[in-house]
């Protein structure tokens, strides 16, 4: 006769009792998402009306632009933390600007995809744009995506519509769904909220990867002073995240480090400059030597590395830069000496079934 616990260990789990509860717990968490989505947007689109009715009884709206938002923006932040920056301040102003009709907001899209939204000039393209992000469900990236395809303009001018419709349909699918997976990793909600601003990343392996570099170049002796990780760095239409930010205070500078899973290309280097010129116009002090940038890519053969400066900053590099910085073939052999050992760890934990946790190994 079985037991009858080895009876119930033996029963089939219900197809029906699963997927019920699946669905609950989506439904759930998409109502959490809309509601804290709904909430920040029509607060965001209050503080625009608010600075914007205030800004008009100034008597310069260019003084107020300068001094006023820079005060309001110390006094939210001590307050309420992070997300009252006076970039998102000026952007909340221009969100009332663009739409000062609150009805007609759709309260289904988020902060970021009314950022978006911010950067089309043609107001029936923009309207059009808010429009079918709300009723097709396209994700923020889905929206940029469509933008930056021109999709409204190629629908306007194309004689099949439907294969275009077609098209964009299968290339948002994608993005739809890694939404759903990483909504609350949007800056914006953890700004709102105030919780932790961490950012995520990805992979075991660059997680191990920047942990071991990051000690690597403390540990050189040759000035190094860690600054940040997961730097994030806001501009007017769009954020970036730098992996690591040192100074050095020898060359008296700033080294900005971006780790690439994967081959190098234009688009690295060209987005490592943009970083380069952002933080020179934001952080650099007037006695400070231009920044320098580092792109470390591991691919799974090889490891590439990069140094990139400005072109008016390539003759300082090549004088005074290099007694000071590790040379690109050591980066690279540091790099993939590090991936070998993450990649054992990571299998090694796999194995024994333990999760991994990083200590930095340095040079």
């Amino acid at each position: 006769m079985v037991p009858e616990k080895d009876k119930e260990s033996q029963a089939d789990l219900s197809p029906r009792l699963v997927s019920e509860i699946r669905e609950l717990v989506a439904t759930a968490r998409q109502q959490v998402v809309q509601a804290v989505n709904s909430t920040m947007v029509q607060t965001y689109w209050q503080i625009g009306r608010l600075i914007v009715e205030d800004e008009q009884q100034g008597d310069s709206r260019a003084a107020y632009g300068k001094q006023q938002l820079q005060r309001l923006s110390s006094e939210l932040t001590r307050e309420f933390g992070k997300g009252f920056d006076v970039t998102n301040l000026r952007n909340m102003r221009r969100f009332y600007e663009a739409f000062p009709i609150r009805d007609a907001l759709r309260l289904e899209l988020s902060w970021t995809h009314y950022r978006i939204l911010l950067r089309i000039d043609n107001l029936q393209a923009r309207e059009w744009y808010m429009a079918e992000a709300a009723s097709q469900h396209w994700s923020s990236r889905a929206l940029e995506r469509q933008i930056s395809t021109l999709y409204y303009e190629r629908l306007l001018s194309s004689q099949d519509r439907t294969a275009v419709e077609q098209e964009a349909e299968a290339r948002t699918r994608p993005l739809a769904q890694q939404a759903a997976r990483h909504y609350l990793r949007d800056p914006y909600i953890l700004d709102f909220l105030d919780l932790p601003a961490e950012r995520y990343l990805e992979a075991d392996l660059e997680r191990g990867l920047i942990d071991n570099l990051q000690a690597f170049l403390l540990e050189l002796g040759k000035g190094f002073a860690f600054v940040a990780r997961q730097q994030r760095l806001t501009t007017e239409d769009q954020d970036f995240y730098i992996d690591l930010v040192f100074y050095n205070f020898k060359l008296k500078c700033f080294l900005l480090v971006d780790l690439k899973l994967g081959k190098l290309t234009h688009q690295d280097v060209g987005q490592m400059d943009s970083y380069i010129r952002i933080y020179d116009q934001h952080y650099k002090e007037q006695d400070d030597n231009p920044t320098i940038g580092l792109i470390l890519c591991s691919q799974k053969s090889e490891a590439v590395v990069k140094y990139s400066v400005l072109t008016d900053s390539a003759q300082m590099f090549a004088a005074k830069y290099h007694p000071y910085l590790p040379t690109e073939e050591e980066l690279r052999r540091e790099l993939e000496r590090e991936r070998d050992l993450v990649q054992q760890q990571i299998a090694q934990a796999k194995a024994s079934g333990m999760e991994l946790t990083h200590s930095p190994t340095g040079g």
